[in-house]
C-alpha cells in the first residue's frame, strides 16, 4: 500500500465523515482504509510474505467487529494448527501431551514439554526471527545450524515460526482493539505469546517474569520483565508501544539482544487493550509508578534505567525524559509531540479515528480534537537534559516528521536519526535501527555484555 494520493485521501475522508467505510470496504477491500505501513509492520512482526499479506488484506471486506475478527482468526488458526502438528511430530511418542494451540488457554499447561520440543531451534529463531517462506527458513538452518540434527532443528524452527504467525494474525484480528471480538483476539494472541516466551526462556538463559503493577483507579500494568542470566544489578530498559501495539510485537524482535547484559520491561500504552481508563496527559503517572517499581527491584540498577518508545510510546518516552529524574537516557521513535496533534485529519481512516476516540475517551469529533491538542509537550522540550535518541523516517505519513526534528533540536543532548525514503517509525529500516539503538543504549548505560 503506497502513500495515498490526494483523491484517495479525499475518498477515505468522505467515507469516515459519512460513516460509510464498511460499506465501501465491501467493494474495495480493507486496504484503502488502513495505514500505509500496515503491511510492513505486521510482516516484520510475523515474517509474513508481503504479497500474500497484501492479498489477504484486500480479501478482508468488513471492519465490523465480528466479521473482521472471523476473517483473521481463521488465518491465525490455520497457523496454530500447523504449529500444533509440527510440535506433535517433534514430540514423537509424547505427541498426546502436545496442547492444541488453537486453544491458547491450554498452552501454558505444558511448558516443560513445549520448551524441550522447540529447544533445538530456540537460539536460531531468537537470532533470525520468523521467515516469509519455508525455503528461506531452510536456508537459514543450512547456513547457521553447524552442528546437531538439522532436520529436527528445521522442524522446531518451523513450529516456532508457525506459532509466531498465529500470534501475529490474532494481533491483526485485534487491531485496533476495544470492541468485544477484537479483545478476545487480543487475549488469544497474548496467551499464545505467554506460552511461547516461557517455553523459549530456559534455552535462551533468560528469566521472564509476568509483572503486574497496580497503578490506581483499578488499572493494572501487565508487562514482562526479561532478566539476563548473570548476577545483577542489571541496567533495565522500559519499552512501550503505540496506539494499537502489543507487548508481543515489541518483545519478539528483542530476543536477539539477549546477551546485551541489559534487562527489559515491556508494557503497553495506557488507554489501549487491557486498560480500564482512557489515555490522557495524567497517564504520565502510570509510567512514573512503573519506573519506581523497576528502581525498587534488587535485580535491577536503579541508576541505569532507560526508556524506549515507539510511535505514541515515543511520545510517552519524550514526556518522561522531561519529567522523570530517574531515567538515565531515552529513545523516542516516531513520536508525535506537538504538530501531529494540530494537523488536519485529511486521509485519516474511520477505524483510526475510532481507535483514537476510544483510547482517549473522546465522545465526539470536537472532543477528540481537544484531547489530542492537550497532549502537546512542546513546552517540555527544554526540560529534556538526559541523552535522547530521536528516530523516524523522513516521510512520516502518520505523524509529523517535523515533531521528531523539533524535539531533537530543542532537547539539550539529543541525536536525530532520520532514515531517507522511509515512513513512520522507520519501519523499512526496523532491524537497522534496533541494532543501532542497542549499541546506543549500551554506550549510555555502560552495560557490560555477557
Amino acid at each position: 500500500m503506497a502513500e495515498a494520493t490526494l483523491l484517495q485521501k479525499i475518498f477515505v475522508t468522505i467515507c469516515a465523515v459519512t460513516r460509510t467505510t464498511d460499506l465501501a470496504a465491501r467493494w474495495t477491500g480493507a486496504a484503502p482504509f488502513l495505514p500505509a505501513l500496515f503491511v510492513l509492520r505486521y510482516a516484520n512482526m510475523g515474517g509474513l510474505d508481503h504479497e500474500l499479506f497484501a492479498e489477504q488484506i484486500r480479501g478482508a471486506r468488513s471492519f465490523r467487529d465480528a466479521r473482521w475478527c472471523d476473517y483473521w482468526n481463521d488465518i491465525a488458526e490455520t497457523h496454530a494448527r500447523c504449529a500444533t502438528d509440527l510440535l506433535r511430530n517433534l514430540a514423537g511418542a509424547e505427541s498426546s501431551a502436545v496442547p492444541d494451540l488453537t486453544d491458547p488457554d491450554t498452552a501454558s499447561e505444558h511448558l516443560d514439554g513445549l520448551a524441550s520440543w522447540i529447544s533445538p531451534a530456540a537460539e536460531l529463531f531468537a537470532d533470525q526471527g520468523p521467515q516469509p517462506d519455508s525455503r528461506t527458513l531452510a536456508a537459514i538452518v543450512d547456513e547457521h545450524a553447524l552442528a546437531g540434527d538439522r532436520p529436527r532443528i528445521a522442524l522446531a524452527y518451523r513450529a516456532i515460526d508457525a506459532w509466531v504467525k498465529a500470534i501475529t494474525y490474532y494481533q491483526i484480528s485485534a487491531f485496533p482493539g476495544h470492541d468485544p471480538h477484537r479483545m478476545h483476539a487480543y487475549w488469544r494472541s497474548r496467551h499464545l505469546f505467554d506460552a511461547l516466551i516461557n517455553a523459549l526462556a530456559p534455552t535462551l538463559g533468560l528469566t521472564v517474569d509476568h509483572v503486574e503493577i497496580p497503578v490506581g483507579g483499578g488499572d493494572v500494568v501487565r508487562g514482562y520483565l526479561v532478566v539476563p542470566p548473570k548476577p545483577g544489578p542489571h541496567p533495565v530498559v522500559l519499552t512501550t508501544n503505540g496506539l494499537e501495539g502489543t507487548v508481543q510485537e515489541l518483545a519478539i524482535p528483542q530476543l536477539r539482544y539477549r546477551n546485551s547484559g541489559m534487562a527489559m520491561y515491556v508494557m503497553e500504552m495506557p488507554g489501549s487493550y487491557a486498560y480500564t481508563h482512557p489515555m490522557r496527559p495524567q497517564s504520565e503517572a502510570v509510567y512514573h509508578q512503573v519506573i519506581d517499581h523497576l528502581a525498587a527491584d534488587e535485580r535491577l540498577d536503579g541508576g541505569r534505567i532507560a526508556m524506549v518508545g515507539v510511535s505514541f510510546g515515543g511520545y510517552w518516552t519524550a514526556r518522561m525524559a522531561a519529567t522523570n529524574n530517574q531515567l538515565a537516557c531515552a529513545i523516542a521513535c516516531g513520536a508525535p509531540t506537538d504538530r501531529s496533534f494540530h494537523g488536519g485529519a485529511l486521509g485519516t481512516p474511520q477505524i483510526i479515528l475510532h481507535a483514537l476516540a476510544n483510547t482517549l475517551g473522546a465522545s465526539h469529533p470536537i472532543d477528540l480534537v481537544a484531547k489530542l491538542k492537550a497532549l502537546s509537550i512542546r513546552n517540555l522540550y527544554q526540560h529534556i537534559t538526559i541523552p535522547l535518541l530521536v528516530i523516524n523516517g523522513e516521510h512520516d505519513t502518520l505523524m509529523s516528521t517535523q515533531d521528531s526534528m523539533d524535539l531533537a533540536d530543542a532537547a539539550a543532548d539529543a541525536t536525530l536519526l532520520l532514515y531517507p525514503d522511509d515512513d513512520h517509525c522507520a519501519m523499512g529500516h526496523y532491524r537497522q535501527w534496533l541494532d543501532y539503538s542497542q549499541h546506543w543504549l549500551l554506550d549510555h548505560l555502560a552495560a557490560t555484555p555477557n
